[in-house]
């Protein structure tokens, strides 16, 4: 019985837009160590699952006349697929096409699959490797680019977008990811720029790489642009994966239920000798963190940027959640402004979530100088306050040591809104560190002294009793509870089961005005 020629130009069509760029220029990708699109898809999702939308556009020319043969899919892939059982959108630029260059119609089947990612609450995950817009389609890719940033922007906050960049993500194009809620680059493999190496040595004569320019490196641990970096492919979209297993697909859903995998019993009795006894003296925060979460359950973000704070996702007793810390052991987990920008994102993404936060708080204040004011640190500052302050999800704060002036506000204090306050007996929180308060108080009386040194030390340990004592600021209610550093773990998840169900409309406004 003769095959239904129907079918059979059905089965040539779609061997055609599989094919990619054709055999020579998938050739060219595998050899630069690089996957294609549909590879890439078929690792990042669950096995068979994929279901690919749009496959058959076709670009509709350009201005110059000068594009290749129409090759179905117009070099993006788009559809849905699953990642451990939960529907995402997906899209994924495939180079071997047009360098994966965007035009009008590439742009169309992106914004196609993120209108239905925020119209049925399940997330996007963008694969991004492409030479940026299609010079030859002229304004028609530049209107392309402008209605995927209005998506991006229209999405924020109401599905999560994962940006996973596999390879260059030139000028305009950059923006997209950067509006997105988590960006995962590839090693010595991805770059994102506005202005190429060849435009800055036309305009300034400086010689500069891709990769000093814009390569993971950079934006992991300098610009602050980028969330994590991977050594391969391979295990960037497993990181995606990961990422996605702590969110829920939409604001109105939950995150995916986990089974606690436990406490590490050793650690966490090892929280008891922590803090060390010489308040000047550093110690770890994660060390802190990784004991009171889950086994295994911390994935921290931006981790080579802004080191003095510490920002991630975790589970503690199976329930997803965001952990914001201070670290004591970078410049004594002082407040600045890359610090500030990273605790104020990270706190207002678990808001728009509903992921309850967990803060961890060591730090004696926000760092001095004239470079840090002339640099907007007030601003920058005031950021972390508003964030907290409208977050609406749990909140619970443990204060380890150092909490004094500023930083003792903005971080998760109970006036901005934290539900529950605790506090571990070597807990400091004042207006200033005990010396440099004594110093200004008894100025005159420590001069005077034969001996100054007894008597400032004295007096500093007068003011740590009466002012800077846990105490103290559980008797007026600043805190709610001091416990034992070993009983964190048990406090902080019976205080997220009391709070699980807290209720906190917001007011009838359009929107605050954030210091951005």
């Amino acid at each position: 019985m003769p095959k239904d020629p129907r079918l059979t130009e059905l089965h040539r069509m779609r061997a055609k837009t599989r094919a990619g760029g054709g055999v020579e220029r998938v050739a060219r990708q595998h050899a630069k160590g690089k996957l294609t699109a549909r590879e890439r898809l078929a690792l990042l999702l669950d096995r068979g699952t994929f279901h690919e939308l749009e496959q058959f556009v076709e670009h509709r020319g350009d201005e110059l006349g000068v594009s290749e043969e129409k090759i179905p899919g117009d070099g993006v892939v788009t559809g849905y697929g699953q990642i451990d059982g939960r529907t995402v959108y997906v899209y994924a630029q495939d180079f071997t096409v047009l360098g994966g260059t965007l035009g009008e119609m590439h742009a169309a089947k992106i914004c196609r699959v993120m209108d239905l990612a925020v119209q049925n609450g399940k997330p996007v995950v963008g694969l991004l490797d492409s030479g940026g817009a299609r010079i030859q389609e002229g304004v028609r890719a530049l209107r392309g680019y402008a209605e995927i940033f209005k998506r991006n922007v229209l999405a924020s906050g109401i599905v999560p977008q994962v940006s996973v960049m596999l390879g260059p993500c030139a000028g305009g194009a950059a923006y997209s990811p950067a509006l997105t809620d988590i960006i995962i680059m590839v090693e010595k493999q991805s770059f994102m720029f506005l202005t190429g190496p060849d435009v800055i040595k036309s305009v300034t004569n400086e010689i500069v790489d891709h990769e000093s320019l814009g390569g993971a490196e950079v934006h992991t641990s300098v610009s602050g642009t980028a969330h994590l970096a991977a050594a391969s492919e391979k295990d960037a979209l497993a990181l995606a994966r990961r990422v996605l297993s702590y969110l829920p697909s939409s604001n109105t859903g939950e995150p995916p239920a986990a089974s606690a995998s436990g406490p590490d019993k050793a650690l966490e009795a090892a929280l008891n000798d922590t803090v060390p006894l010489d308040p000047l003296e550093p110690y770890s925060m994660h060390a802190v963190i990784e004991a009171v979460a889950d086994r295994g359950a911390f994935l921290e973000l931006m981790p080579s940027w802004a080191k003095n704070a510490v920002t991630g996702l975790a589970r503690i007793g199976g329930r997803s959640l965001g952990v914001v810390a201070n670290e004591p052991s970078v410049i004594a987990g002082v407040m600045d402004i890359n610090s500030a920008d990273k605790i104020a994102r990270f706190v207002r993404f678990c808001d728009a979530f509903r992921l309850p936060i967990v803060t961890f708080v060591d730090s004696p204040g926000f760092l001095p100088g004239v470079t840090q004011e002339q640099g907007g640190v007030i601003r920058h500052g005031a950021k972390v306050l508003y964030a907290y302050a409208e977050a609406s999800v749990p909140k619970v704060s443990v204060v380890t040591r150092k909490a004094y002036g500023g930083a003792y506000i903005v971080m998760s204090s109970k006036y901005l809104g934290s539900d529950v306050n605790l506090a571990w007996p070597s807990a400091e929180i004042a207006v200033m560190g005990a010396e440099g308060a004594v110093n200004i108080l008894f100025r005159d009386e420590i001069a005077a002294a034969p001996d100054p040194e007894p008597v400032r030390a004295k007096l500093a340990a007068d003011y740590r009793r009466k002012f800077s004592s846990p105490y103290t600021a559980a008797a007026l209610g600043t805190v709610d509870d001091v416990i034992e550093p070993a009983e964190t773990r048990a406090k902080v998840i019976a205080a997220l089961e009391a709070l699980k169900d807290k209720q906190m409309p917001p007011p009838p406004r359009k929107h605050g005005n954030m210091p951005v």
